[in-house]
């Protein structure tokens, strides 16, 4: 959690932004009953709770923890927000997943919650794949931001990675939360009722109960292209 604040920090300060960066929960949750309270879970409530026309999309690119922590403190916030988490594994099964091996009580408060849910599962985000020619071509000059983006990436498979595993191929998994925001894909999921979680991690389905969106289908190259747009604009207007 740290890592990832410092993280937040750096990229705010590249691009000048004055948008705030909270402290999420440093741990999982110890049971589905007890929250870890958090800067995270607070800014949910906080933003959840706001008098406020317009609605409020929470994506998650890791575990489910602060949003469960968030509901466990205020189930007022259930019905006033819509949350989009990349994890779970690939239905029907499921099995071993990142962001759901970091708490799977997390996961399971929310299936058993009334908080709008969707969902898009590691068959479905793992299909975000471009090449790292194409990166070092649309991101790397697109300003310090760019240079920052495709140097870290360099940096991280040299010195952490141990020889770059995924070849001249990286998979950017986390987009499709902002993806399904910028087009929801209307024929690219499907309502399922909310499953629950076992202890390793595979779907425990239901066939009734509320249901959840899980998307079977992203668009990349969409999602991808979009976001090399919009790094160039803000290279060519000198932000």
């Amino acid at each position: 959690m740290e890592e990832s604040h410092a993280e937040a920090k750096r990229l705010t300060e590249l691009l000048g932004s004055d948008v705030p960066v909270y402290k999420g929960a440093p741990h999982a949750l110890p049971d589905e009953r007890t929250p870890v309270p958090s800067e995270g879970a607070e800014a949910i409530i906080r933003e959840a709770l706001a008098d406020d026309p317009h609605p409020l999309f929470a994506i998650f690119l890791g575990p489910l923890t602060d949003l469960a922590a968030a509901y466990l403190m205020e189930p007022r916030i259930a019905d006033r927000l819509t949350a989009v988490w990349i994890g779970g594994g690939p239905y029907p099964d499921g099995g071993w997943e990142y962001n759901l091996a970091n708490d799977v009580h997390a996961a399971n408060v929310i299936m058993d919650s009334p908080v709008s849910l969707w969902q898009i599962p590691q068959d479905v985000f793992t299909r975000v794949k471009i090449g790292l020619a194409e990166l070092e071509h649309k991101v790397k000059p697109c300003g310090e931001i760019g240079k920052y983006l495709f140097g870290q990436l360099v940096r991280y498979n040299e010195e952490q990675a141990h020889g770059w595993p995924k070849g001249e191929s990286w998979i950017l998994g986390d987009s499709p939360a902002v993806g399904v925001l910028l087009d929801d894909h209307e024929f690219g999921y499907e309502e399922k009722p909310a499953p629950r979680f076992s202890p390793d991690m595979h779907y425990i389905h239901r066939r009734s109960g509320r249901k959840i969106r899980v998307y079977h289908y992203i668009d990349a190259r969409f999602t991808l292209e979009d976001l090399f747009a919009k790094l160039a604009l803000y290279a060519e207007n000198g932000e």
